[in-house]
């Protein structure tokens, strides 16, 4: 017979934590090597017990399972990490996952689901489900787009309003008092820079963005 996957089960809810540790006790390839109520706690035993699979909640008193996650990573042990937990803002979850979460459940997943996570990421693999699966990929693609955005330079985002309201590279050169050549230079980085593909588009996206108000 196979080793056990070993679990630390860390949640600041002595109630959740018996619960989980009963559910987790069903399964004949899984043993509960250890429970922390605090997030000092969850480093400490993480540290100590070596588990394979740490079950972490996110907001846990004194220490945050972000910052668990953070102080485990730096430390560098094997022990791979599931948060289970009750967030499911954006934020949360992509500062979970940054910081080096292998899965993210939301509490009241079904059993199922819990088991297979801590199966699939003791495999070395990762799993999200798929409402937090979609709210990260919308969270990424956001912060892609804004860091685009954010390399726009003042003269170029001057440019883009001028632009917005119609005018011309002819109009726009008079207006900001340079070459029409340049504005021409301007133009196609911007529409680079925005991944568009025309002036319209760019426009359009520049909008969405945030970066000009039509």
């Amino acid at each position: 017979m196979t080793n056990p996957i070993r679990i630390l089960v860390a949640d600041d809810h002595p109630v959740v934590r018996e619960g989980l540790v009963a559910i987790l006790s069903t399964q004949p390839d899984f043993e509960v090597v250890g429970e922390a109520g605090t997030g000092p706690e969850a480093v400490e035993q993480a540290l100590a017990l070596q588990p394979d699979v740490l079950l972490l909640d996110l907001e846990m008193p004194e220490m945050d399972g972000v910052e668990v996650l953070r102080r485990l990573s730096q430390a560098n042990p094997a022990v791979q990490v599931i948060v289970f937990t009750a967030f499911d803002t954006d934020e949360r979850i992509l500062g979970a996952v940054q910081a080096g979460a292998r899965g993210y459940l939301l509490k009241g997943a079904p059993r199922k689901e819990l088991f297979d996570a801590v199966r699939v990421v003791r495999a070395g693999g990762s799993l999200l489900q798929p409402v937090v699966a979609s709210k990260l990929l919308w969270q990424v693609s956001h912060q892609s787009q804004a860091s685009q955005a954010e390399t726009l330079t003042p003269r170029e985002l001057e440019v883009l309003r001028l632009l917005a309201q119609g005018l011309q590279n002819k109009e726009i050169a008079a207006e900001l008092v340079i070459s029409e050549r340049t504005v021409k230079f301007h133009v196609s980085s911007i529409m680079g820079k925005l991944g568009a593909g025309n002036r319209t588009e760019a426009v359009t996206l520049a909008a969405q963005q945030g970066l000009i108000e039509l």
